[in-house]
């Protein structure tokens, strides 16, 4: 029996990890989706538990894949373009339509990249690591004529990755942490996911009439992000529309036009200009940089994210910049080489680091190694140079 709902995991936006232990895997740039397949039926929930199983029928192919084995699978929906590139932008034509006509499903047809299973053959497979998960995965090998199991590359030189993503066309990578376990419905620093370029998740609170080849329709859109709780006002988008994205755009603004602003601080030549709009979609723009006063700088539309609440279009931190290399200095381990010390050397900064199965803890002093390591019983006074114990086990 399949659980009811598996929220997915959601990756924390970082820099890439330069230290060992993470698997790197493409970032594709569509609609989040989780596959429920048991007894020759798929089920498609998206991040917000929206079912677009009527969406995308060739998902069905799923059952068939998987030969009778129930399963939670988790991946990304993507409609590609030539040379195999995601288009965002061709999604678009599919991510409205409740029932395609079989001209839509060949002129726009999509794939799922499933990258984890979450349950299989009756048991819940989030607390295993994720390199058991990717195990498990390949195990089920796949692949068919929408569906495909996408590549990760496990203690790979993550800028290489980044650089053949940007290659490729991709939106850029997610490094995972090998040793971590999958967290329904939490974001969590063990998925990092590093973009190629900036995007912002943004409410519609208004457009503005176009002029000259868009006299009718609209000219721009003005956008609002969440901070703390509040809907505050984030700038004017004009650019990235095809002539198709305006027209549903006008159709789905109309029946939500309202008197007045929901929210303060728009400049008044905007305001003046304005059709206002309730704040109820949700769409995404690329765009360059914040400015000082909080507006979207060279924004550009990307389309709606019907997938996306509204409360969760909050603005994005920068980017943090990348963390200095590690040096490691010297190191550790018991004789069986479960607990591994490590002295490294950060900046400037001296400091030591445990891992233990999988897992690591950074920033230690001395004191806080012989802590840890005696609430497991280990006794750090035990363990040896790690040359030498690789030279007894040899």
């Amino acid at each position: 029996m399949l659980p009811e709902l598996v929220p997915p995991m959601l990756a924390v936006a970082g820099s890439l990890p330069s230290d060992p232990g993470w698997s790197f895997e493409f970032k594709y740039d569509g609609v989040r989706a989780v596959c429920y397949v048991e007894d020759g039926f798929v089920r498609a929930l998206t991040r917000n538990a929206n079912d677009v199983t009527a969406h995308y029928p060739e998902l069905g192919e799923l059952a068939g894949l998987i030969h009778g084995r129930p399963a939670v699978l988790d991946g990304e929906i993507v409609a590609v373009e030539a040379g195999d590139r995601p288009s965002f932008a061709r999604l678009q034509n599919r991510m409205h339509v409740v029932a395609p006509t079989p001209a839509l499903l060949q002129s726009v047809p999509i794939r799922y990249y499933v990258f984890d299973v979450l349950h299989l053959d009756g048991r819940s497979t989030v607390d295993l690591p994720y390199a058991r998960r990717r195990e498990l995965l390949a195990g089920l090998d796949l692949t068919g004529a929408c569906v495909r199991t996408p590549k990760n590359f496990s203690q790979a030189d993550g800028r290489a990755v980044l650089t053949t993503a940007e290659l490729a066309g991709y939106e850029g990578v997610v490094a995972k942490r090998l040793g971590a376990p999958y967290r329904p419905g939490k974001r969590s620093a063990d998925w990092t996911k590093v973009p190629l370029t900036r995007t912002q998740e943004v409410v519609v609170i208004g457009w503005e009439a176009g002029e000259g080849r868009r006299a009718g329709t609209v000219g721009a859109l003005l956008l609002a992000t969440y901070e703390a709780g509040e809907l505050r006002y984030a700038g004017q988008v004009g650019t990235g529309f095809t002539d198709a994205m305006l027209d549903f755009l006008h159709e789905r603004l109309a029946p939500l036009r309202r008197a007045t602003a929901p929210v303060t601080g728009v400049p008044r030549d905007r305001a003046r200009r304005a059709v206002w709009v309730e704040p109820l979609l949700v769409g995404e723009v690329t765009f360059r940089t914040w400015t000082r006063d909080g507006r979207l700088r060279h924004a550009s539309w990307r389309g709606l994210r019907p997938d996306r609440p509204v409360e969760e279009a909050r603005r994005a931190p920068a980017p943090p910049p990348p963390r200095p290399p590690t040096e490691v200095t010297g190191a550790l381990a018991t004789v069986d080489g479960r607990w591994r010390v490590e002295a490294v050397r950060r900046d400037g900064h001296e400091s030591y680091r445990v891992r233990h199965a999988g897992n690591r803890v950074d920033d230690l002093d001395l004191g806080g190694v012989r802590r840890l390591l005696g609430e497991a019983g280990v006794d750090l006074a035990d363990l040896v140079e790690d040359a030498e114990r690789q030279r007894r086990a040899g």
